[in-house]
């Protein structure tokens, strides 16, 4: 196998002031599995992958990969069980739980109940709005620049949506004054965008919501991994995210927050564990996290999503905001030094932002940039609209855009290859034929070879363009 390689030391000339940056992002922050891994080039050779997807799903902490490996031998179902393995696995997956709610500040008394993912978990909650006399006393208030995740499940029930304004001040005074008219009983705002990577004022907001009467939920799915949260200093009532994203495998997701609406909720997965008594036509529903997790829980993934939230935890702030910043801010002002290229945000006052940066290459179509970087220089990052496509259209990208995310497991040269890719792009155009196959750009004749176990079908397996309103 022939690899390329690449010479860290050769910056090009729109790199900015490298010195002070690469001391803080010359190298990953934490280790993570497969931060090595060998991705084959569409014009021969091999060349270290530059994981620039984070933000869909981020790789397992290498810490995180061992403790699955130590616990896997113990693995059994869990609860009711009176066998050794059935006893540590139970153990195991009740004090994930502890270990979550400590992660996130919360109140003792909090619920802490583990889903498929955060998708999963807002539906959840949805479901556990309080209703008089078999009515919703209350509506549901959101954003225009929420994840589908923190849209769909209120579309279901009565909702409000709000359209952010230019600037997050006026956006807290737009939900401020839809507040005040009363009806709302939740709130639902993400923590970070999941477009554009924009941090927005939860404390804040949650006052505003107790202020008028109604609870908050906060997506933060893209905020945990990047910022430490604390639901119980801010006032959050409930808070969800996942494990895929947090540095854990499997598809975890979990929510913490108040016990009351939760313990009178409709049961999210009626079924085994889920009851105190079931008779052939009625039953007594469980209180507590066994209301909602009927069946088998996925007891790998809350362990592992537990013990990633312990590894983040345990990371000097100051050296992990100062990371991802570098590597940030190192991205941004290399795009937009070329021509062409525009970065894209939501507000024009936004001062605090995790790692991520969303852009667009004029004269090319996000999804054929995306396939280009990939075949040709061996970097990963996501392109069409994000699961968010009412925010696209604000911005005017109906179409889709590109992402850039990292994380503790980046490094400066990851934005390095980008940026080369990108210039290379804008001053040489493209170095392979790429065709839509199956609604997703491909390089044409791609003879690369995959791992045997892998489908040997590049670029559509199970590809979902996103591209029809």
């Amino acid at each position: 196998m022939s690899t390329v390689t690449f010479d860290s030391n050769t910056i090009p000339s729109f790199a900015g002031d490298i010195p002070s940056q690469a001391a803080a992002a010359a190298r990953p922050l934490a280790a993570v599995t497969g931060a090595e891994l060998q991705a084959p080039l569409i014009q021969g050779g091999h060349v270290r992958y530059a994981n620039l997807d984070y933000g869909a799903s981020a790789p397992a902490l290498t810490v995180v990969s061992a403790y699955l490996n130590e616990v896997l031998p113990y693995y059994a179902s869990v609860h009711r069980g009176a066998g050794f393995a059935s006893q540590i696995s139970t153990s195991v997956y009740e004090n994930s739980r502890n270990i979550v709610r400590e992660f996130v500040g919360g109140r003792p008394d909090d619920s802490v109940i583990f889903t498929r993912n955060t998708t999963d978990s807002l539906n959840l909650l949805a479901g556990c709005l309080p209703q008089i006399d078999g009515r919703f006393s209350g509506e549901v208030l959101y954003l225009d620049i929420e994840h589908h995740a923190n849209l769909l499940p209120w579309q279901g029930v009565p909702h409000r949506s709000v359209v952010a304004a230019s600037t997050l001040a006026a956006t807290v005074e737009k939900l401020r004054d839809e507040l005040a008219q009363g009806g709302i009983s939740l709130l639902a705002v993400t923590g970070a965008s999941n477009v554009t990577g924009e941090i927005l004022p939860i404390a804040e907001l949650a006052a505003l919501a107790h202020e008028y009467g109604a609870r908050i939920v906060v997506d933060a799915a893209q905020l945990a991994p990047h910022r430490r949260i604390n639901i119980t200093e801010a006032d959050v009532d409930y808070v969800v995210f996942s494990g895929h994203k947090l540095y854990a495998p499997f598809g975890a997701g979990v929510v913490v927050g108040r016990p009351d609406w939760l313990d009178a909720g409709i049961p999210h997965l009626a079924g085994g564990g889920a009851v105190r008594e079931a008779r052939l036509d009625s039953v007594s529903w469980a209180t507590g996290p066994a209301r909602h997790e009927g069946g088998s829980p996925n007891v790998l993934g809350a362990a592992t999503l537990a013990r990633a939230t312990q590894v983040l935890a345990g990371l000097d702030q100051e050296a992990w905001h100062a990371h991802e910043a570098a590597i940030r801010t190192y991205l941004v002002e290399g795009l937009e030094a070329i021509d062409g290229v525009t970065v894209h945000q939501i507000f024009t006052d936004s001062d605090d932002t995790i790692g991520v940066v969303n852009f667009s290459v004029e004269g090319f179509d996000a999804g054929l940039v995306a396939a280009y970087l990939a075949a040709e220089h061996g970097v990963g990052l996501r392109d069409g609209r994000f699961c968010a496509h009412p925010l696209l259209k604000r911005l005017g990208l109906p179409s889709g855009s590109l992402r850039a995310s990292f994380g503790v497991g980046s490094r400066l040269e990851d934005a390095t290859r980008l940026l080369a890719g990108i210039e290379g792009l804008k001053r040489n155009g493209l170095g392979w034929d790429y065709v839509v196959d199956e609604g997703r750009w491909v390089p044409a004749n791609d003879h690369r070879t995959y791992p045997e176990w892998a489908p040997n079908t590049p670029g559509t397996a199970g590809a979902a363009p996103c591209t029809v309103d």
